[in-house]
């Protein structure tokens, strides 16, 4: 088994990685144009195993992507290179467009290629897995869940580009026989996660004593999943999914934002008790643009069919990570200091 991860220095795409070098056999080639999210110390444990390699690569160059293939002969494919952030595709558009819809394109079409050579066995043996999001279902009410059959009606211009990538894919399958399998997660948390993201930065402006902005009354609700669980169902749905087939992977854990962000509070005022409560540093501020409500995912097909379950509750999950946060100061440093400094993003001029 030699799996291509595309995004494996991201924040899921490295989860991912860990996991296929330390709980499987697989050999993995991580392609990664090294954007700057991406950040290859997250793979420092695995990085001098002899089955892991890794290729600075654009998904967006298809001549790359053909050699790439040509060079690896890979038997599966995770795609998870993508722009991610919602504030930023608002801010800027384009290059959600160009990464998440044409580089997905490219891809597919290096992949059919380099498949439609393979001997019937490697044929059919072959898996293309497309890892996407819960936000192209669009917003939920008070009630309801997202299940694989739900409309797709995506409200930012990322979820809007996901979607696309995901129309893409089943048709790949439909019109040529590529053999894709699709899923779509919740919100994931965890170690080494990007911290332009609610959960590190809440975390790391807290600890910093610095105020934390929770868009409109902190009434928008995620489903939140841990990166180590979702890590495991995609390897599941990657050699158990069934062809043609997409699985939701959601943590049943949702919490309003000001639940979460006063989860960090008072976690945190216990591990480095402060003069002045944490949640004291709680400012609302303005709303995103087109701010989706609410995300709850329904995992019934992905736990009945292949046997997942998450591991971590939102409690355990949310102690495991603020307690990795604090410990690893050397990783996010960095970051804060050169990279992001947890400036606000993706506010409209309505001028």
């Amino acid at each position: 088994m030699k799996v291509i991860v595309t995004g494996g220095a991201g924040f899921i795409g490295s989860a991912v990685i860990r996991y296929l070098i330390n709980d499987t056999d697989a050999e993995v080639v991580n392609v990664d144009k090294l954007t700057y999210a991406a950040n290859l110390d997250t793979l420092n444990s695995v990085a001098d195993d002899p089955r892991y390699s890794f290729k600075k690569l654009d998904i967006c160059d298809r001549a790359a992507m053909d050699q790439l293939f040509a060079d690896e002969q890979p038997t599966h494919v995770m795609h998870l290179a993508a722009e991610s952030h919602v504030d930023r595709s608002i801010s800027g558009s384009q290059a959600f467009i160009d990464t998440n819809i044409m580089g997905t394109y490219n891809l597919l079409e290096a992949a059919r290629g380099y498949w439609m050579g393979l001997g019937d066995a490697d044929k059919e043996a072959f898996r293309f897995h497309h890892i996407s999001t819960d936000e192209v279902y669009g917003s939920l009410g008070e009630e309801g869940l997202f299940h694989e059959t739900t409309a797709y009606d995506p409200s930012s211009p990322y979820s809007a580009s996901k979607a696309a990538s995901d129309h893409l894919v089943m048709a790949w399958h439909r019109t040529y026989g590529l053999p894709v399998v699709l899923s779509n997660c919740s919100n994931n948390y965890g170690p080494f996660q990007f911290p332009e993201k609610l959960i590190p930065l809440m975390i790391l402006n807290a600890q910093e004593g610095k105020e934390l902005p929770v868009y409109g009354d902190g009434s928008n609700i995620r489903d939140w999943l841990h990166v180590d669980d979702h890590a495991r169902a995609l390897y599941m749905i990657l050699t158990q999914g069934r062809l043609g087939e997409g699985y939701n992977v959601g943590g049943r854990n949702e919490r309003t934002n000001l639940q979460v962000v006063h989860t960090i509070c008072d976690t945190l005022d216990q591990l480095l008790p402060t003069d002045t409560p944490r949640r004291e540093l709680i400012k609302f501020v303005q709303d995103r643009p087109g701010h989706d409500q609410r995300y709850a995912i329904d995992a019934t097909k992905l736990e009945e069919e292949l046997g997942w379950k998450a591991q971590y509750n939102f409690d355990t999950g949310i102690q495991q990570t603020i307690e990795w946060y604090l410990a690893n100061r050397d990783w996010w440093e960095p970051l804060r200091a050169k990279v992001y400094d947890g400036k606000r993003l993706g506010l409209v001029d309505k001028k």
